[in-house]
């Protein structure tokens, strides 16, 4: 079951935007993350979390959206997502948040998954316009942000052919291809 649910946990990056979602289910995402494994148990994350087009509308032009798809500058009108958690680590409570972002991020996308939506971190954004877009005041660093939304895109995954060759691409089709190595080639046996 898990196995499943993690294959099909995607990076996402076109939605059915007109597909609205409610606070509740934000806030439920972030109860996952709120109940994840925090390091020293100090939980020094928090979230900022967008549902609106507004707020929606000053989030989207900071995020970098698909490094290996050159030709493409992001989702269109109407593809883009209609929600965002925005991740942020509390300088007060600790200057080093560990993996606590990566632990959050997984299990607020596996939670997404389960309810049928999807998402995209983006550790690449031009984080100070953003800072500056939200208010974000100074005692708070703007960590990564999670994009979600219903799904307008299948994503396939497959085999690593060449080593060196790991890049994402998109077919005539659109269908998104995400190359993966083999178990075999990823465990050392010293």
């Amino acid at each position: 079951m898990i196995k499943e649910l993690v294959k099909k946990n995607r990076t996402y990056r076109r939605f059915y935007e007109n597909v609205k979602m409610e606070r509740e289910t934000l806030e439920e995402l972030i109860d996952l993350a709120r109940l994840s494994s925090s390091g020293g148990n100090l939980q020094s994350l928090k979230y900022i979390l967008s549902h609106d087009e507004e707020k929606n509308s000053l989030i989207f032009p900071h995020l970098r959206w698909a490094g290996y798809l050159t030709d493409w500058d992001g989702p269109e009108e109407g593809e883009r997502p209609s929600a965002y958690i925005v991740v942020l680590g509390d300088k007060e409570i600790s200057a080093n948040h560990f993996w606590d972002h990566g632990i959050a991020c997984q299990s607020i996308l596996l939670g997404a998954c389960e309810k049928g939506l999807g998402g995209c971190m983006f550790g690449a954004s031009n984080k100070q316009a953003l800072v500056e877009a939200l208010h974000i005041p100074e005692r708070y660093e703007l960590i990564l942000v999670i994009a979600l939304g219903k799904p307008k895109e299948v994503v396939v995954l497959e085999e690593v052919t060449e080593p060196q060759n790991i890049k994402y691409w998109r077919d005539g089709q659109g269908v998104h291809h995400v190359p993966k190595r083999k178990l075999e080639d990823i465990i050392i046996n010293l």
